[in-house]
């Protein structure tokens, strides 16, 4: 029974492939015919932007006509392997594996399929071969692994990359010599030859400011030496300074301090400017660095200003307790 099914799927498999090796290679010489035929329009209209001074346009629309001779020239290496199979079908039919003189024909008409969406019936084929030869052989070829046997032509000429400078200016040269025209290409080969900057990763300008160290910026701050004997305030950490500094509340009839003493002792006191910024900077960064500086020099004078204000106070204050001490 098995020798029965073996032989009536091999009469399937060799029926079906010569049905559609035949109608591929009818479809495939239609589809020749009409792309040449756009091909020599696409040139003339190509021949006109040129002898017109359009060149940005032709350098755009020179594209096309390359990808459409890419698949003419893939189109008529595909034809030849049909006709190829076409001839030896019995021969795939008898054996379980595939031969190795057909493996080249059979792997490129496998990678071709899915990517000449104009060929259905070279979807059909590879159907059929990866019915028989397994999925495995299937995805070898489609991932171009070693040893896969797929023609270089096809590879190349199916490629979805983008032609190259040296292509795009040959094929202007061969319209404009096609239409006899005399046009000068000195200003496409220098357009084509530009290397174009690369902005994904930002513009260079601004990527360098990334390379300049990052300005020092003392946390701690200085010590003022008041002139009359108090003990100073040391801060010892950053965090110290940024806490508000509690005095004890002076009494009422205690005189309330003026706004001109406290700027007096924020005078005498010893503060120490910002200068710790490093030199040389560059000019286009200036006003920010400005910005920063005087932000900085700012807080600093405010906690100069409150660390004076609360050592007064506490000068005050203790003056009055001696007082008090020494009435009563």
């Amino acid at each position: 029974m098995s020798l029965l099914n073996q032989l009536f799927n091999r009469g399937v498999f060799g029926a079906k492939c010569k049905t559609s090796l035949t109608l591929g290679i009818s479809r495939m010489k239609l589809l020749q015919n009409k792309r040449e035929l756009q091909l020599q329009q696409m040139r003339k209209e190509i021949a006109q932007f040129l002898q017109a001074g359009q060149e940005p346009i032709a350098r755009i629309r020179v594209e096309h006509v390359i990808r459409e001779q890419n698949i003419c020239a893939a189109y008529a290496v595909l034809e030849l392997f049909c006709e190829f199979l076409l001839a030896r079908v019995p021969i795939l039919e008898s054996q379980k594996e595939c031969p190795t003189e057909m493996r080249e024909a059979v792997a490129s008409i496998i990678f071709a399929a899915p990517r000449c969406s104009d060929l259905p019936d070279l979807l059909q084929i590879k159907n059929l071969f990866s019915a028989k030869y397994g999925k495995e052989f299937v995805l070898a070829v489609s991932e171009l692994r070693p040893d896969s046997g797929v023609n270089r032509t096809i590879i190349e000429k199916l490629s979805v990359s983008a032609p190259s400078s040296e292509a795009r200016l040959k094929v202007l040269k061969e319209i404009a010599q096609e239409h006899n025209l005399n046009w000068d290409s000195s200003n496409t080969e220098s357009e084509l030859s530009k290397k174009h900057e690369d902005l994904l990763g930002g513009s260079k300008e601004i990527c360098g400011w990334a390379s300049f160290p990052p300005v020092p910026i003392k946390q701690g701050y200085p010590q003022s030496s008041p002139s009359n004997g108090a003990h100073p305030i040391t801060p010892t950490k950053t965090e110290q300074g940024s806490q508000r500094l509690q005095a004890p509340n002076p009494p009422s009839s205690m005189p309330l301090l003026s706004n001109n003493k406290i700027e007096q002792s924020v005078k005498s006191s010893n503060v120490v400017p910002v200068s710790d910024f490093k030199r040389g900077t560059p000019s286009q960064s200036s006003d920010v660095l400005e910005r920063a500086r005087a932000a900085i020099a700012s807080a600093e004078r405010a906690s100069a200003a409150a660390r004076t204000a609360a050592e007064l106070v506490n000068v005050k204050f203790g003056s009055w307790k001696l007082e008090e001490g020494k009435s009563s």
